[in-house]
């Protein structure tokens, strides 16, 4: 099972958090300063695997790729398979990259709610549902289609869209 998702920049600042057990803020914060700890300052050439434990003693293992500026950091117990996990970040950022064109930090910062969208149909609550980039993105063109015909039919937007801006 997946415990959290992370994804930080090289200076640590969280960019994206999904937790999906109950944290208090507080223990989410010292997670996310001990992730960048730890693999922040990591050598190029060591696997994108370390176990560590949680701060109730449950082993845990951080699986993580480092994309440019970019760190994607998956935690997940001993059940799931590492490669596995890793082979779903690369599924995830290629699939960031094709709705973003070549994603960056701030795609991220300005367009949260197509991100989580798009990490939504891979995971949910911690258990990896999809793997397919393509079944990813024809789910993120439907609700893209979905979302111009509700803006069309909403007879409100269509006249504020003829307003002029001021």
């Amino acid at each position: 099972m997946i415990k959290f998702i992370l994804v930080f920049n090289n200076h640590g600042k969280p960019r994206l958090t999904k937790f999906y057990e109950y944290m208090p803020e507080e223990q989410q914060q010292k997670v996310i300063q001990e992730c960048f700890r730890l693999i922040g300052n990591r050598p190029e050439g060591q696997c994108n695997f370390i176990d560590t434990a949680s701060a109730d003693g449950s082993a845990r293992r951080l699986v993580f790729r480092n994309y440019a500026t970019l760190f994607f950091v998956f935690c997940v117990d001993d059940a799931e398979s590492q490669l596995g996990v890793l082979d779903l970040i690369q599924v995830f950022v290629e699939t960031l990259d094709r709705c973003f064109e070549n994603v960056c930090e701030l795609d991220l910062i300005f367009n949260m709610d197509r991100i989580n969208f798009v990490l939504d149909e891979f995971v949910i609550g911690g258990l990896v549902v999809e793997t397919s980039m393509r079944e990813v993105l024809d789910a993120l063109a439907l609700a893209k289609t979905e979302e111009r015909l509700s803006q069309s039919s909403n007879p409100i937007s269509s006249i504020s869209s003829l307003m002029p801006p001021g």
